[in-house]
This record gives C-alpha cells, structure tokens and sequence, in this order.
C-alpha cells in the first residue's frame, strides 16, 4: 500500500543523482589539508550520531537497532583550511551470514584506505569480546590511530581513565579523546585534532557539501530508520528500501517512490499494519527527514514487497555499495 500524497500532479523526467549539497572546487590554496578518517568500532558504539556531530548535519542514520549501518557513509567537515572527509563503516562484528560478512569486509577495507582510523568505544561497555577482536587486527592497519571513548556522561571518571590506560596499553593511539556525541562533549577538540592530522593538499570536494552520498541514498536510508524506530525488534534485520523514483515537479519539489524489501508475507503484514497505519506512520516521518535533507517538499510514496533471500542477490548488495561475498 502507497503512502499516498494527493498533490503528487504530473512528473518531470527524473535528474541524475547528485551528492548532498555542492559548488565549484576551490582553486589551490596555502595551506589546505584533505584526507579521510575511517570510523570503526562494535555496532552500536555511536558512529553514526559522531558522524552527525562532527558534519553539523545528518549524513548517517541512527538507530538502536544494531548494524543499521550497512554501506561505507561519507561525511565532509570543514575545520579552518582542513577538510575531513569522515567513513561512517559498518559496525564491526561476528559475521554470520553473507551480508554480515560483506560489511564487515566493507569496514575493514574502509579503515585500510584511510588516513587516520578513529577506534570509537562504548566508555559503558568497555573491553567486550567484539572489542577484543576489532583490537588485534587494529596492528595490521598501518595508520595513525585515534581513540574516541564515547558515551562518557554515563560512566564513572575513575572507570574511564582506567579504560583509556587500558586501551592505550593494548595498542599506541596517537591521540585519546572522550566524548559525549549525542550531547556534543568534546566534539570541538577531536574535530581540531582530526584536521591537524590531514595530508597537506587540495580540498576533495565543494566546500559546502556535507556528504558524497546520492541523496536518493540517502532517502532510502532515512526512511529504513523510520522502519526501525517504528517497529523495533518486530521487524527482522533483514530488511532493504530502495529508491526506485526521484522527479522534480515543476514547483521544485520532489516525487519520490521507495520500496521496501522483506523475505516474508508476514513480515510485509507488520509494516503495512492495520489498516496501513504502521505504513503511513513511517511515511509522514521519512517525508519530514527527506524534506530537510533535500531542502524542499517532498512527496514520498512507499511501498513493500516481499523478496526472498533479497540478502543472497548480487544486484542488492551494489545497491547499498557493498561487494557480494562468494561462497
């Protein structure tokens, strides 16, 4: 069942997609540094709430369902003549499954390709198994190393010292900080830090742009955070939205058409909900997050299919920017 919008009217021929946001690459420039920070930690450790910190402005979504983040997300900071182009990857766990195995090969490949690594850590939950394991491949990374305890409103001072000696003991970080990303707590240090750390070079892109990501990405992503803050443990993991639409209308809004994928006729049952008011309600939020992405009024139609084993399709995988795992 669509989301339906009555003032839809007629469709222009779709646009290309195009990175949030953008203008002319500044010329070269004494001074300027460029270069990429990888994000990587346990799922659920606050990346993706960094990352929105850090830009000023959502490039990632956030959820409290686990592993919501599943492509490599780029976010763009600008701090004086630096410009940080932030990785939010894939949490970082016991892989499963083939899509599981993807990001976590997404991930580590997104923290050899960069020029710093940032290790984030939940201060809360410390030194876990998964943490464990994300430390002894962190030697193998042959770049600067950052280490961001996160969460560190929640903790005790005298716990959280004893963390960062701990950790510090287990790997040599160039740097230790200690944040709060949900209420921005040393946000401004690590973001001065991190631009101090990049090569000297010209800017990568527009100084104005804030994400790489297609905003058809984007939407789609918006709109499967929706999914989970509705639904919550309801729905399984195993679910995917695309953007199979995207025309601007002649008053400059936008027509958008989304489907969303689940592997069971019941599983579409608990999104549609009674009467398709589950469905609506996702609609109306995703619009809203859409519309302040996208910077104008959007009109988003949704709609959900089941597709078997979506998770075991190739063409799935090159959607959400993930190389398909054989075997």
């Amino acid at each position: 069942m669509p989301d339906h919008d009555p003032d839809s009217g007629d469709d222009q021929d779709p646009i290309p997609d195009a990175p949030i946001a953008g203008s002319a690459m500044p010329g070269p420039t004494e001074g300027m540094r460029a270069g990429f920070v990888a994000l990587i930690g346990v799922p659920n450790a606050g990346k993706s709430t960094l990352l929105n910190s850090l830009v000023g402005t959502k490039v990632s979504i956030v959820s409290r369902k686990v592993q919501t983040t599943r492509a490599l997300v780029r976010g763009i900071v600008m701090e004086g003549t630096a410009q940080i182009i932030l990785v939010d990857t894939p949490g970082i766990f016991a892989p499963k499954r083939r899509l599981d195995r993807a990001m976590v090969h997404s991930a580590w490949s997104g923290a050899a390709d960069a020029d710093a690594v940032a290790l984030l850590i939940d201060a809360r939950k410390g030194i876990d198994e998964e943490v464990e394991a994300i430390l002894a491949r962190l030697p193998d990374l042959r770049r600067p190393k950052i280490l961001i305890l996160n969460k560190i409103d929640l903790i005790l001072r005298e716990k959280l010292l004893a963390l960062a000696g701990a950790l510090n003991e287990r790997v040599p970080f160039t740097h230790t900080f200690m944040i709060s990303a949900l209420k921005g707590d040393g946000i401004a240090s690590l973001r001065e830090a991190l631009a101090a750390m990049m090569p000297a070079g010209p800017w990568l892109y527009p100084e104005d742009q804030v994400s790489d990501a297609p905003l058809r990405m984007l939407a789609s992503e918006i709109t499967r955070e929706k999914i989970y803050d509705r639904l919550h443990e309801e729905l399984p993991y195993r679910s995917t939205v695309e953007t199979d639409q995207w025309q601007v209308k002649p008053d400059g809004s936008v027509r958008i058409e989304q489907t969303i994928f689940v592997e069971r006729e019941s599983q579409r049952s608990i999104v549609l909900g009674k009467g398709g008011q589950t469905i609506k309600a996702i609609g109306q939020a995703a619009r809203i997050g859409i519309s302040e992405v996208a910077e104008t009024k959007v009109h988003l139609f949704l709609h959900v299919k089941v597709r078997e084993n979506w998770a075991d399709d190739p063409a799935r995988y090159r959607e959400m920017g993930l190389e398909f795992p054989r075997g």
